[in-house]
């Protein structure tokens, strides 16, 4: 029609240059002659070739036509659709005889829209979990360094926060009165004890001996090492200072003061505080739905920014029993080896979990799941060229696939590509049962012959209401309706008297 109107406009201009050319003289009207006659002559616009009919001995009910891209578009007989494609036949058979959400497609459509299935197979799902963290010292490992007497520090051995120290290691001397009072009572014990050795009366010997060993014991509860006291023994003399040895291997991480030397201290007052370093803690946080997955001595591997591609493994030793109010975070603590004492407190650390979720599940790819608002669904191939779209229950998710609690079984073949316009068929065909069947179908636009539904007509306004307009082309004849020109609305009774306006419905006079 569009052709038609542009032809007549060609023509019409021609024919105003013709006019002004046959002023001219012959020449103009033998041009003029050429152009009509070769404007007649010219063939008709050609039209799009219809669709292929279906192949000979077929014998098949055509319910209608569709198009293979849009499944809406539906028509009751062959052409194109609005994308140019052919329209492809849906038979009787297609839409009656298979079970709900069932369809079937030509297996040459299938391979052109790249159709994939596999099988479903039970697997163990494996879900990862990334966090952070933050080293921390080992508090099994924390020793702090005291006396358990009063006294005044003399000759500093150790000053600064971060020095290793070894286990024996001297840290101070210390001056204290008791100190020098509980050697010299030491000394005369045992000198007491080899007096009386050879005594005629055991039982003096043996208090005697028990004096020595009850001197001996107040020396070791204050933290005087054997080796001391056996110089002590040898020397015979009371020191006026003793030593105070460190009693683990570790780092210094807490000092009581930048200068120990000369400070007076009392019984209990901590002065170093020291961390061993050969196992660390890693301390990470997890959110609430995460938390469940964890468990005590999982595997975690610990990866730190400034360590690229050197890896730690570490086991979960303990889950913090609250939360935190504000993160909604749980804490989670991992223990590490810590064998070369690279790894500090206060290190940040990349964590991940792999967690088994669910084992021997039936699971299908992520890829083949379509999800809804209210429901899940996946597409089954029940043979070549037929397959089902049915609803789903998923469980567990972990590394790509889905744990399938409800709706398909061991054995079934799923599609993992193309599926979502299969789905769009089966929904299609559906909607096709239910027109045949006389009921109505939400959503589904009604389409009349040559497949243009009434939605998609041109439309215009008029008096402030919107209706369908007339195609270019048709003319309006005196027996054609008013609604077909002024839409539902239909235009009184013509005027009897000359200058008389027509009564307008109501709501559209001006």
């Amino acid at each position: 029609m569009k052709n038609a109107i542009a032809v007549g406009v060609v023509s019409f201009g021609l024919g105003i240059a013709a006019t002004m050319l046959a002023t001219v003289g012959p020449a103009g009207r033998q041009w003029s002659t050429r152009v009509f006659s070769s404007l007649h002559e010219a063939p008709a616009p050609s039209r799009a070739a219809p669709a292929e009919a279906p192949m000979e001995g077929d014998e098949r009910e055509i319910l209608y036509w569709r198009a293979p891209m849009d499944p809406t578009f539906t028509s009751d007989r062959p052409g194109r659709s609005p994308m140019g494609m052919d329209l492809v036949p849906v038979y009787s058979s297609d839409a009656g005889s298979l079970p709900p959400g069932t369809v079937r497609i030509d297996p040459g459509f299938v391979q052109s829209i790249g159709v994939r299935t596999e099988p479903i197979t039970r697997r163990n799902v494996a879900q990862t979990i990334r966090t952070v963290g933050t080293l921390a010292h080992n508090d099994r490992q924390i020793a702090w360094v005291n006396t358990k007497y009063d006294g005044w520090i003399e000759n500093v051995a150790v000053n600064y926060l971060g020095e290793t120290v070894e286990e024996g290691q001297v840290l101070f001397d210390i001056y204290s009165p008791q100190l020098v009072t509980t050697q010299m009572e030491y000394l005369q014990a045992v000198d007491y004890a080899a007096r009386l050795e050879t005594s005629a009366y055991p039982a003096i010997a043996e208090r005697a001996r028990s004096l020595v060993a009850s001197t001996r014991a107040r020396l070791n509860y204050w933290d005087i090492a054997d080796a001391q006291i056996a110089t002590l023994e040898r020397e015979r003399t009371p020191r006026r200072t003793l030593s105070v040895l460190s009693p683990v291997t570790g780092v210094v991480v807490e000092k009581l003061d930048q200068a120990l030397d000369g400070m007076h201290v009392r019984a209990g007052m901590n002065l170093y505080k020291m961390a061993d370093l050969t196992t660390i803690w890693v301390d990470v946080e997890v959110f609430e739905h995460q938390v469940e997955a964890m468990r005590v001595g999982q595997r975690a591997r610990v990866e730190l920014p400034y360590l690229p591609g050197r890896p730690y493994t570490g086991f979960v030793r303990y889950l913090y029993p609250h939360f935190d109010e504000q993160t909604r975070t749980m804490t989670v603590s991992i223990e590490l080896e810590n064998p070369d004492l690279t790894l500090r407190a206060g290190m940040y650390a990349n964590v991940t979990f792999d967690v088994p979720v669910a084992r021997d599940a039936l699971t299908v790819p992520e890829e083949a799941v379509i999800r809804g608002g209210t429901r899940d669904l996946v597409v089954l191939e029940r043979s070549p060229g037929t397959f089902q779209v049915v609803p789903v229950t998923l469980g567990r998710y972990g590394a790509g696939v889905w744990e399938v609690l409800e709706g398909v079984e061991d054995g079934d073949t799923i599609v993992v590509s193309a599926q979502f316009l299969i789905d769009s068929e089966s929904n299609l065909t559906a909607a096709i049962r239910t027109l045949d069947s006389g009921m109505d179908v939400p959503g589904m636009p009604v389409m009349p012959a040559g497949g243009r539904a009434a939605s998609d007509m041109p439309t215009e306004h008029r008096h402030g209401e919107e209706h369908l307009a007339t195609p270019i082309g048709e003319q309006a004849t005196p027996d054609m309706p008013a609604e077909h020109l002024l839409g539902a609305e239909q235009v009184s009774s013509p005027p009897s008297r000359a200058g008389d306006m027509p009564t307008m419905p109501a709501g559209h006079r001006h």
